[in-house]
Protein backbone atom coordinates (compact mmCIF):
# COMPACT_ATOMS: atom_id res chain seq x y z
CA UNK A 1 0.00 0.00 0.00
CA UNK A 2 2.81 2.42 0.89
CA UNK A 3 4.52 1.72 -2.43
CA UNK A 4 1.30 2.39 -4.35
CA UNK A 5 0.76 5.65 -2.45
CA UNK A 6 4.33 6.74 -3.19
CA UNK A 7 3.85 6.01 -6.88
CA UNK A 8 0.59 7.97 -6.98
CA UNK A 9 2.23 10.95 -5.26
CA UNK A 10 5.12 10.89 -7.72
CA UNK A 11 2.71 10.70 -10.65
CA UNK A 12 0.89 13.79 -9.36
CA UNK A 13 4.02 15.93 -9.32
CA UNK A 14 4.53 18.13 -12.37
CA UNK A 15 7.40 16.88 -14.50
CA UNK A 16 10.34 19.25 -14.66
CA UNK A 17 11.42 20.43 -18.06
CA UNK A 18 14.63 18.62 -18.86
CA UNK A 19 17.02 20.67 -20.95
CA UNK A 20 19.91 19.15 -22.82
CA UNK A 21 22.86 21.25 -23.90
CA UNK A 22 24.90 20.32 -26.94
CA UNK A 23 28.07 21.77 -28.45
CA UNK A 24 28.71 24.51 -25.87
CA UNK A 25 31.67 26.83 -26.49
CA UNK A 26 32.99 30.27 -25.55
CA UNK A 27 34.96 32.61 -27.83
CA UNK A 28 38.54 33.32 -26.65
CA UNK A 29 39.54 36.88 -25.75
CA UNK A 30 42.55 39.15 -26.09
CA UNK A 31 44.38 40.53 -23.03
CA UNK A 32 42.30 43.62 -22.15
CA UNK A 33 38.95 42.34 -23.46
CA UNK A 34 36.25 42.31 -20.76
CA UNK A 35 33.40 40.57 -22.64
CA UNK A 36 32.87 37.59 -24.93
CA UNK A 37 30.14 35.33 -26.27
CA UNK A 38 29.05 31.82 -25.32
CA UNK A 39 27.19 29.56 -27.72
CA UNK A 40 25.36 26.19 -27.62
CA UNK A 41 22.17 24.41 -28.60
CA UNK A 42 19.42 23.99 -25.99
CA UNK A 43 16.63 21.41 -26.29
CA UNK A 44 13.87 21.12 -23.68
CA UNK A 45 11.52 18.15 -23.25
CA UNK A 46 8.72 20.57 -22.26
CA UNK A 47 7.97 24.24 -22.89
CA UNK A 48 10.35 26.25 -20.72
CA UNK A 49 12.45 29.42 -20.65
CA UNK A 50 16.09 30.22 -20.07
CA UNK A 51 15.70 32.95 -17.43
CA UNK A 52 19.21 33.46 -16.03
CA UNK A 53 22.84 32.43 -16.51
CA UNK A 54 25.87 32.83 -14.25
CA UNK A 55 29.56 31.96 -14.37
CA UNK A 56 32.46 32.36 -11.94
CA UNK A 57 34.50 33.57 -14.95
CA UNK A 58 32.35 36.71 -15.38
CA UNK A 59 30.81 39.44 -13.28
CA UNK A 60 27.54 38.99 -15.19
CA UNK A 61 26.08 36.84 -17.95
CA UNK A 62 23.22 38.08 -20.13
CA UNK A 63 21.08 36.49 -22.82
CA UNK A 64 21.37 38.60 -25.99
CA UNK A 65 19.76 38.68 -29.42
CA UNK A 66 21.24 40.02 -32.65
CA UNK A 67 18.77 41.14 -35.30
CA UNK A 68 18.38 43.54 -38.19
CA UNK A 69 16.72 46.85 -37.31
CA UNK A 70 16.45 49.51 -40.06
CA UNK A 71 19.24 47.88 -42.10
CA UNK A 72 21.56 47.78 -39.09
CA UNK A 73 22.47 44.72 -37.04
CA UNK A 74 21.71 45.45 -33.39
CA UNK A 75 22.37 43.50 -30.21
CA UNK A 76 20.02 43.70 -27.25
CA UNK A 77 19.54 41.89 -23.97
CA UNK A 78 16.42 39.72 -23.69
CA UNK A 79 14.80 38.98 -20.31
CA UNK A 80 14.24 35.28 -21.13
CA UNK A 81 14.64 32.90 -24.05
CA UNK A 82 11.71 30.62 -24.90
CA UNK A 83 12.54 26.92 -25.23
CA UNK A 84 9.59 25.28 -27.03
CA UNK A 85 9.13 21.57 -26.27
CA UNK A 86 11.34 19.35 -28.42
CA UNK A 87 12.64 22.20 -30.59
CA UNK A 88 16.41 22.81 -30.57
CA UNK A 89 17.24 26.47 -29.96
CA UNK A 90 20.65 27.40 -31.32
CA UNK A 91 22.68 30.09 -29.58
CA UNK A 92 25.19 31.13 -32.26
CA UNK A 93 27.19 34.13 -33.47
CA UNK A 94 24.83 36.56 -35.21
CA UNK A 95 21.71 35.32 -33.37
CA UNK A 96 20.79 34.50 -29.80
CA UNK A 97 23.86 34.07 -27.59
CA UNK A 98 25.15 34.56 -24.05
CA UNK A 99 27.33 37.57 -23.26
CA UNK A 100 29.90 37.08 -20.51
CA UNK A 101 30.57 40.56 -19.11
CA UNK A 102 33.24 41.90 -16.73
CA UNK A 103 35.49 38.90 -17.34
CA UNK A 104 37.77 38.16 -14.40
CA UNK A 105 40.68 37.10 -16.66
CA UNK A 106 41.40 36.55 -20.35
CA UNK A 107 40.04 33.33 -21.82
CA UNK A 108 42.37 31.35 -24.06
CA UNK A 109 41.85 28.46 -26.45
CA UNK A 110 41.55 25.22 -24.46
CA UNK A 111 40.28 26.81 -21.21
CA UNK A 112 36.95 25.58 -19.80
CA UNK A 113 34.26 28.01 -18.63
CA UNK A 114 31.64 26.79 -16.14
CA UNK A 115 28.14 28.14 -16.81
CA UNK A 116 24.98 27.68 -14.73
CA UNK A 117 21.79 27.96 -16.77
CA UNK A 118 18.57 28.66 -14.87
CA UNK A 119 15.49 27.18 -16.54
CA UNK A 120 11.88 27.97 -15.67
CA UNK A 121 9.14 25.51 -16.69
CA UNK A 122 5.48 26.27 -17.45
CA UNK A 123 4.64 25.85 -13.73
CA UNK A 124 7.22 28.56 -12.80
CA UNK A 125 9.44 25.87 -11.25
CA UNK A 126 13.12 26.70 -11.70
CA UNK A 127 15.95 24.25 -12.15
CA UNK A 128 19.64 24.61 -12.94
CA UNK A 129 21.75 23.04 -15.65
CA UNK A 130 25.52 23.01 -15.20
CA UNK A 131 27.63 23.32 -18.36
CA UNK A 132 31.39 23.31 -18.97
CA UNK A 133 32.07 25.14 -22.20
CA UNK A 134 35.46 24.85 -23.89
CA UNK A 135 37.07 28.06 -25.13
CA UNK A 136 37.68 28.19 -28.89
CA UNK A 137 39.93 30.59 -30.82
CA UNK A 138 38.78 34.14 -31.66
CA UNK A 139 38.32 33.09 -35.27
CA UNK A 140 35.88 30.26 -34.43
CA UNK A 141 32.50 30.56 -36.12
CA UNK A 142 30.85 27.51 -34.50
Amino acid sequence: MKKLLSLLLLAALPALAQVTVSEPWVRATVAAQKATGAFMTLTSTQAAKLVAVSSPAAGAVEVHEMKMDNDMMRMRQVPALDLPAGQPIKLAPGGYHLMLLNLKQPLKDGDKVPLTLEIEDAHKVRSKVEVEAPVKPLTAAH
